[in-house]
């Protein structure tokens, strides 16, 4: 008899099954098992020993899933690395590691059943079996092209692929009709084009990719970044906006893929970085797969299952989750805006960073590894420079596109002079009016949504706020609602004081839905975008508007931090940066390096072809430091000012922070839980805790919150500080008195 240690996606440890050897299960198979009396879970197997364990009753495994392995030992490995790092369970790295629906769970097996996919397919669409010849087609789109013009155009079209394809019964992938889900739904309602779902057409692996041609700065890049990879160094390529890395980046795919070997692409968000998935889909047609949180369950967990069984050579652009994908021969892993924050994990456990484990898994797969920005996070910045990873440059645009001109408009002084107009000062709105009376466009860069970030009283002072997050509402001009933007609660915009009963409600700030009113009224003759989390709620429309602005259908885009995430717009030449203060102001050591980071991703946006672009940055303070450092353009600057800085006081990259949060709906039981888990550590660390602290949102979703963080020295050894801070923990876990307290470990937190 077998037995198997089997992870479950739970915040549990491993538990031990016995194992029926007719089943053939092995190492890294996906399993149903019963835990508990009734409920029924995947698991994976981790390891099988012949060896009774002491127990007085073991559960057998049920059944196996799938013919192929989910996990090779040094996927393996990946999660054992993040499960110690990271303070949680292996069954926690399985619960996101793993798509929903290639982990079915239940109340019985029947259910489990229902709930399981097999082996991956895809939709497969027809033409009904009267309509597959010439004559019959065309008879019919003769009759009724006028009265459906969309729904015949889709006809043909699967009628030609059919063709083209040599498809004996007419079937083709439905992927490859470019027709709207309603026009094939439609002509399937009447009948006219038939369905069904098949195993997915294996890759045809060709290797001839039309590839972009590389001026000599990037050749010399390329070449720096291969012999990085010949030392077994992490390349980091820190390439100034518009300089060509996306280039770069084709060409060491192109030689992966050429070798059989699987490469992956990180991307902040999946949405925004839309220019560069359709880019690597048209040179590698029928190599690309893409994988995030917008697609449907179905399509994620086929999509894993399919790479679990593939045989390599696979191009794999996704998200974060992305990096516990199975890749059977992992050539290249490439991080693209690797200073982006949202390839680090907050809200659930493992709370991982994807740039730190695309170095990670480069070391356990024996893998490339290219991290590339025009504005590298300082902790990469700082491996560079010590020689940690091979430091590349791109310091010169490509083609005959120079650096965009940046102006610093004072808002003081502006107002002073009579020369601001609502939000804009006259610096601004001349070189916009100039970009679209020479026919170019212009961007508007705002960081907060919504009309107004709050409204206030001017008599007594009140501010609406939301009952649960104890935050201050927005204010959304389009529905006249107040809102609160981290948990969704909502409520009519006043419009007498609730405290005072006086009507002198004020609004307070600006947001994107308030510059595009004011620029609209201020230049009407421009047509205006706006590109922000409130009109951009599906792919569908962030790519409608995204086209508009493209296509040169809109003169002026204005948007939030969406606007800074790769971008290349031909025709903008101005862009406006409206309020810097914002960004500069944040309580966070991190406030200067994200808003330098920020202004330069932006500015980046301008005069990216032949016309030099002009930025105007807006600020109450022209000569603080880091904008002085956007003007210059000199990012060498501001990181050897910020790193002198964090080391004088011992912040990362010359130390680790370790937050930890506790949560309770009751305040007193918090705070007393926090002060007793505060106490323990610092029995154990001394003066490298700070806290407890109210959090930053101190209360959330009807929870109060408190933070404690933990200082750790860089060169300590973080495996014994983990160990400590368990024991710390366990402390106060073991109290009754704090059983309902949440507590959540943040390694290396942002």
């Amino acid at each position: 008899m077998l037995y198997a240690q089997v992870v479950l996606p739970l915040a549990q440890p491993m538990y031990t099954f016995s194992v029926d050897e007719a089943l053939g299960v092995g190492i890294g198979d996906a399993v149903v098992v019963q835990f508990g009396s009734s409920r029924y879970y995947t698991g994976i197997v981790w390891s099988l020993t012949n060896e009774k364990p002491d127990y007085p009753r073991i559960k057998p495994i049920l059944k196996r899933l799938y013919s192929t392995p989910l996990l090779t030992p040094e996927a393996q490995r990946l999660w054992e690395w993040i499960a110690e790092y990271y303070m949680c369970t292996v069954g926690e790295v399985m619960r996101i590691a793993l798509p929903a629906l290639a982990k079915p769970s239940a109340t019985s097996l029947a259910e489990l059943d229902e709930r399981s996919i097999e082996s991956p397919t895809e939709l497969f669409v027809a033409l009904a079996e009267e309509l597959r010849s010439e004559e019959a087609l065309a008879a019919y789109v003769a009759k009724y092209a006028r009265r459906a013009p969309r729904r015949t155009e889709a006809m043909d079209r699967i009628a030609s692929l059919a063709m083209e394809r040599g498809s004996v019964d007419g079937f083709v992938p439905r992927r490859l009709v470019d027709a709207d889900a309603v026009h094939i739904a439609e002509l399937k309602r009447r009948g006219l084009v038939e369905e069904r779902r098949a195993p997915i057409e294996p890759i045809a692996h060709v290797n001839d990719f039309l590839l972009p041609q590389l001026s000599e700065a990037q050749c010399k890049a390329l070449e720096g970044i291969e012999a990085a990879h010949a030392n077994r160094k992490v390349a980091l390529l820190h390439g100034v906006t518009g300089s060509g890395k996306t280039e770069i980046y084709i060409h060491l795919i192109a030689r992966s893929l050429a070798e059989g070997r699987d490469v992956l692409v990180l991307v902040p968000e999946i949405v925004i970085t839309s220019q560069l998935v359709e880019r690597l889909e048209r040179i590698f047609e029928g190599r690309t797969t893409t994988y995030h949180s917008r697609l449907t369950a179905l399509r994620r967990g086929e999509t894993f299952l399919r790479l679990a069984s593939s045989s390599g050579g696979e191009l794999i652009v996704g998200v974060r989750s992305a990096i516990y994908l199975p890749m059977k021969r992992p050539g290249l892993i490439i991080v693209d805006e690797e200073h982006d924050a949202n390839y680090k994990q907050t809200d659930l456990a493992p709370r991982y960073n994807a740039r730190d484990m695309a170095v990670v898994m480069g070391h356990i797969y024996s893998t490339r590894v290219v991290l590339g920005s025009a504005t590298p996070s300082l902790e990469s910045y700082l491996n560079g420079v010590n020689g940690k990873y091979a430091y590349i440059e791109l310091t010169e645009r490509w083609g005959d596109a120079v650096l965009p001109e940046v102006v610093v408009s004072d808002t003081i002084r502006a107002v002073k002079r009579n020369e601001r107009k609502v939000h804009f000062n006259l610096d601004l709105l001349t070189r916009v009016r100039a970009s679209l009376e020479a026919g170019k466009q212009s961007i508007l860069f705002q960081n907060r949504r919504g009309y107004a970030p709050y409204i206030q009283c001017r008599t007594c002072g009140y501010s609406p706020r939301c009952p649960r997050c104890n935050v201050t509402l927005t204010r959304h001009k389009s529905t006249d609602r107040m809102e609160c933007h981290y948990c969704g609660y909502n409520m009519p915009a006043p419009k007498m004081c609730p405290n005072c009963e006086v009507q002198d409600m004020a609004l307070m700030g600006f947001g994107t839905e308030k510059v595009a009113e004011e620029i609209a009224r201020l230049v009407p003759e421009a047509r205006i975008e706006r590109l922000d989390g409130d009109t951009s709620t599906s792919e569908r429309a962030f790519k409608s508007i995204v086209h508009r602005f493209e296509s040169g259908e809109a003169d002026i885009l204005v948007g939030t931090q969406i606007l800074t995430k790769g971008f290349d717009f031909g025709g903008v030449t101005t862009v406006g940066i409206l309020n810097a203060d914002n960004m500069l102001t944040m309580p966070d050591f991190r406030a200067s390096e994200r808003a330098f980071q920020l202004m330069m991703q932006v500015a980046g946006r301008a005069g990216r072809r032949n016309d030099r672009g002009c930025v105007v940055v807006q600020t109450s303070q022209p000569n603080h430091p880091v904008i002085r450092f956007v003007a210059s353009g000199d990012y060498h600057a501001m990181a050897n000012c910020e790193l002198s800085e964090r080391k004088a006081f011992g912040y990362p990259p010359y130390s680790h922070l370790i937050r930890l949060l506790l949560r309770h709906e009751d305040y007193n039981i918090l705070h007393h839980a926090a002060h007793a888990l505060a106490d323990a550590m610092r029995k154990k660390f001394g003066a490298r805790v700070m806290g407890p602290v109210s959090a930053a949102l101190e209360m959330l979703r009807g929870e109060h919150r408190a933070e404690i963080i933990l200082k750790i020295e860089a060169g300590a050894s973080m495996q014994r500080a983990r160990t400590l801070l368990r024991e710390a923990v366990a402390v106060v876990e073991s109290d009754t008195k704090y059983k309902t307290v949440k507590i959540a470990i943040d390694v290396d937190a942002l």
